[in-house]
């Protein structure tokens, strides 16, 4: 049983409107606060998209996300797991990043998360562009490669953009392997979809043994089938989960900056999470929410109904 302390403000205490939104309505605990040392998983912010090569505007993400996170309650519906009762959890604030400077803001990132990773904390981030994830590979995977689980309609395996921008939100896993961050022949990429410049990424990606299991491949075989495989490709060693929400068909997340038609509906989007049951996650994100484009609020609630499946997994483990 988790402290109490880090328990969510309940709805019944105070309606889901009102006090100042952290995320899920946990206690929000930064570094170097008393009770930063007792908290085994963080919720991050990483209000960032320098990175963005199309339509701007995740940076503006995590406030969003935190806002439409009041509505998530106790229990999960189907497992019956209650992850603020089974760990300690908080809003660990957001990292601070130099909108005009893209190095600057990767090492700003990777800072942070080192406190969090040497304070014994699995983190799961709520972005920003999906250059992100790199800087927080490069804190969660210090200690050596991991493996990956990435949902997208892209593969981010692109070497650069312009001529030469080797940092961009189509470049991340490209450097993530480089790096030594990820080992490629534990990666697997589902969702992949859209029109295509050219084959640059594939070809590095089966050079590299990284497995790739488009969108069609998804719908023929089936989430359990393809849940399944991604389970087997990532054992049971140290795995990262990353999200990017325009895995989803616009349709039902409209709020993303490089949409791609023919993805999953909003429950198939839970149910991948819901299988990823085993899998040692040492820390997961979601990413690519752009509130200029979600009118509704349709995504940014979508997003976080799954950082709450990913929660529910991740202290799932911790339990273990």
């Amino acid at each position: 049983m988790s402290d109490p302390f880090f328990h969510p403000v309940s709805g019944f205490d105070l309606p889901r409107f009102a006090g100042v939104p952290t995320f899920m309505r946990l206690p929000h605990v930064a570094p170097g606060d008393a009770r930063f040392g007792d908290v085994q998983l963080g919720i991050i912010g990483v209000p960032w998209d320098s990175g963005t090569t199309n339509r701007p505007g995740p940076r503006h993400g995590p406030r969003q996300l935190r806002d439409a996170s009041t509505m998530i309650r106790a229990e999960h519906p189907v497992s019956g797991v209650r992850p603020f009762e089974a760990a300690n959890l908080a809003d660990l604030g957001d990292v601070g990043p130099n909108p005009a400077d893209i190095p600057d803001s990767m090492a700003r990132i990777t800072a942070f998360y080192e406190k969090v990773v040497g304070a014994g904390i699995r983190p799961l981030t709520a972005g920003g562009d999906h250059l992100t994830t790199l800087p927080v590979l490069r804190a969660v995977a210090a200690k050596g490669p991991v493996g990956m689980i990435h949902f997208d309609s892209h593969t981010d395996l692109f070497d650069s953009y312009f001529g030469g921008t080797m940092y961009t939100h189509g470049t991340p896993f490209r450097r993530a392997v480089e790096e030594g961050l990820l080992d490629p022949k534990r990666v697997v990429q589902i969702g992949i979809r859209g029109t295509m410049y050219d084959h640059e990424d594939r070809d590095f990606a089966k050079a590299e043994g990284i497995r790739i299991i488009p969108i069609e491949e998804f719908f023929a075989r089936g989430i359990a089938d393809v849940m399944a495989e991604a389970r087997e490709i990532v054992g049971d060693g140290d795995t990262y989960i990353s999200y990017d929400i325009d895995f989803v068909d616009p349709t039902f997340a409209p709020g993303t900056g490089t949409p791609e038609v023919g993805g999953p509906n909003s429950y198939q989007a839970l149910q991948v999470v819901r299988e990823l049951t085993g899998v040692r996650i040492v820390g997961a994100d979601l990413v690519e929410v752009s509130p200029p484009f979600d009118a509704s609020g349709g995504t940014a609630f979508l997003g976080v109904s799954i950082m709450f499946e990913l929660l529910c997994q991740m202290v799932s483990h911790l339990a273990r």
